[in-house]
């Protein structure tokens, strides 16, 4: 959890959701950097972390994310030239 306190000090709390997905063809750096690059830069997204070799890229929103997100960082990454092939269970 973060805080956010405004300039008036009135302050809320934002719980931050991970959810991890598979893409396929993630086998260097490079892939690595440009995954990350792409979803990192959709804007329900706070973090990004991909696993070279694993294909593992973990996402970091405000909220969970919902059906819409998962289509969105599916196109995103299938733009980018990987295989997006879905969650990874909990």
């Amino acid at each position: 959890m973060s805080n956010c306190c405004t300039p008036d000090g009135s302050c809320h709390t934002t719980a931050e959701v991970r959810t991890t997905y598979k893409v396929d063809g993630v086998g260097s750096a490079h892939c690595q950097g440009v995954v990350a690059r792409a979803v990192g830069g959709l804007d329900e997204v706070l973090a990004v972390e991909v696993e070279t070799g694993t294909g593992l890229v973990t996402v970091t929103t405000a909220a969970e994310p919902g059906e819409a997100l998962d289509a969105l960082i599916a196109k995103t990454v299938d733009e980018a030239g990987y295989g997006f092939a879905g969650r990874v269970a909990a």
